[in-house]
């Protein structure tokens, strides 16, 4: 079972979201607050796997919940009224596991907590939309994502190997990663590439 945690000020969207989980198989709700204060003794034993975050809960942010160091701390899924691609940014450099806005269908959401509880990445609203890739570099990428070597791209694309490593260097270089993993992980949950994450 997978246990969730919401926070939300509104208690109709805490109340109707809290019912969602209930009626799921493979979820309970671990609890519910509508504000900081009420989430932390929820989340101090560590028995919730992923917690439900609005962003704005009266005077506080739920920014705050991500940048504490408090540990042990569940994998987060934002859920928020707010369509803005920074924030979805922000969430995710703060060690979001998900963005969800909430007229998003429920199945989206039911997605991203099973997505999250399992270690992976949910975004609805995708970060990164500024990140510009030629068509050949979009093409590197994308096989880099799908584990493919150097001397693979150059065979599937018709370039040498050297090529290839001249598109990951400028690649590494323009986005600040230092590996072919680093860069395939930002390509997924950035959405650099369509289709994918």
């Amino acid at each position: 079972m997978i246990r969730v945690a919401v926070v939300d000020d509104h208690p109709l969207v805490r109340e109707g979201t809290a019912a969602l989980i209930d009626r799921q198989d493979d979820m309970e709700i671990a609890g519910v607050a509508g504000s900081l204060d009420e989430l932390r003794p929820i989340l101090r034993d560590g028995a919730v796997e992923v917690l439900l975050l609005d962003l704005r809960l009266g005077d506080e942010s739920g920014f705050d919940v991500l940048r504490s160091e408090d540990s042990p701390m569940p994998a987060v899924v934002v859920v928020t009224s707010y369509d803005y691609p920074q924030y979805a940014d922000a969430a995710l450099r703060l060690g979001a596991a998900g963005f969800v806005v909430k007229t998003a269908p429920t199945a989206e959401l039911l997605d991203a907590i099973r997505r999250a509880a399992a270690g992976g990445l949910h975004f609805g609203v995708r970060p990164g939309r500024g990140v510009s890739l030629s068509d050949r570099e979009r093409e590197v990428v994308r096989l880099v994502v799908d584990g493919s070597s150097n001397d693979e791209i150059g065979a599937r694309l018709g370039i040498s190997s050297r090529t290839v490593e001249s598109h990951l260097r400028r690649l590494f270089e323009r986005h600040a990663v230092a590996s072919r993993t680093e860069l395939a992980s930002r390509a997924i949950r950035e959405g650099w590439l369509e289709g994918i994450g």
